[in-house]
């Protein structure tokens, strides 16, 4: 019988869950060798140090399982060497997966989980921008009725650098508000289901033109070899003098410092970033004080009803995992692209 280890903060009603969907599988849940959830779905919970006696148990854990909940550390993985599948609690799993070094490796991801969400922090962000939310409220504070002119969202062009997903989640709600949107992607030829929310796929190579044409610009893809500091300050300078930038991918496809200028100079006319290059962003970084800049500590994707669609995808796949159709299964990471 095939043994799941749980590596990461789970709440008991899903292990239960997990451990009730066949009669086959054996669910080792030890609670206390997790890191305590600081709020729900907190895939890292709070600074943990295990006993020498609890860290016994972790590592016969790992050496024990044939399949993981949560993607273990380099130094963690190299216990579970009978391991043979991973179920990851984010999308962007393909680095920490890399560091295994294990191609062997089936690996699952929570694709699919996080496009609503990221997608309506994404048009919160982009809403309060356009609509003039921080005059709004400076205003109220000082009793102060001032009429004025805002921007309307409708009509403008949103650039999406993706079209996976997460872009998939932004165009959804972008085609409801009458925008124009332009994803770019490595492969725009390649057949999506979701195809046509996007008015135009571009490819990669046409990213700094497709930029110039953005009221605001929205990254959300994961980091690879190929898109490390993808959006440099060449890249930036392509947009429209004041565009909007969001950033619901990874912090490293941005040139931060690059990024940091174009805000100041007024090229970028507003940022909102859920992710950044370092992580926790550095208390000493400019980024904390701008005024043009909404800081989200990558938690724009985390909402209560997470866990609950990770295990339905671990659900399905744990039934075509059994029976032996592992080519049938979803959201598999493949390692080559990371994605």
């Amino acid at each position: 019988m095939p043994t799941l280890f749980i590596t990461s903060p789970l709440e008991p009603e899903y292990a239960a869950r997990m451990a009730g969907l066949d009669p086959r599988l054996t669910v080792d849940y030890q609670p206390d060798l997790l890191p305590v959830a600081r709020f729900p779905a907190d895939h890292g919970g709070a600074p943990l140090t295990r006993t020498a006696e609890q860290q016994a148990r972790w590592k016969a854990g790992l050496a024990g399982a044939d399949i993981l909940w949560g993607v273990p550390s380099a130094v963690d993985g190299a216990h579970a060497t009978r391991v043979q599948w991973i179920q990851g609690t984010s999308t962007g799993v393909g680095p920490a997966v890399a560091k295994l070094n294990r191609p062997d490796l089936h690996v699952t991801t929570a694709r699919g989980v996080h496009a609503r969400p990221l997608a309506e922090f994404v048009f919160m962000a982009l809403l309060a921008h356009f609509r003039g939310l921080a005059a709004l409220r400076a205003d109220q504070k000082m009793h102060h009725w001032r009429r004025g002119c805002v921007e309307e969202i409708a009509g403008k062009t949103l650039v999406i650098l993706g079209a996976g997903d997460l872009a998939r989640g932004c165009a959804r709600i972008a085609r409801a508000l009458d925008m124009h949107v332009v994803a770019v992607a490595r492969d725009p030829g390649r057949d999506r289901v979701h195809a046509g929310l996007f008015d135009e796929v571009v490819a990669s190579s046409a990213l700094h033109a497709a930029m110039r044409r953005a009221d605001a610009f929205v990254i959300t893809v994961p980091f690879t070899p190929l898109t490390d500091r993808m959006v440099d300050a060449a890249a930036l300078a392509c947009l429209p003098r004041g565009a909007a930038f969001v950033n619901i991918g990874r912090g490293t496809v941005v040139d931060e410092a690059a990024l940091v200028a174009a805000l100041r100079s007024g090229q970028v006319g507003y940022a909102a970033l859920d992710v950044t290059a370092v992580e926790p962003l550095p208390e000493d970084s400019p980024l904390w004080d701008m005024p043009n800049v909404l800081i989200s500590p990558h938690s724009a994707s985390t909402v209560s009803t997470e866990n609950a669609q990770i295990v339905d995808i671990f659900a399905h796949n744990l039934q075509l995992w059994l029976d032996g159709r592992r080519s049938e299964m979803r959201n598999v990471l493949d390692q080559v692209k990371l994605y």
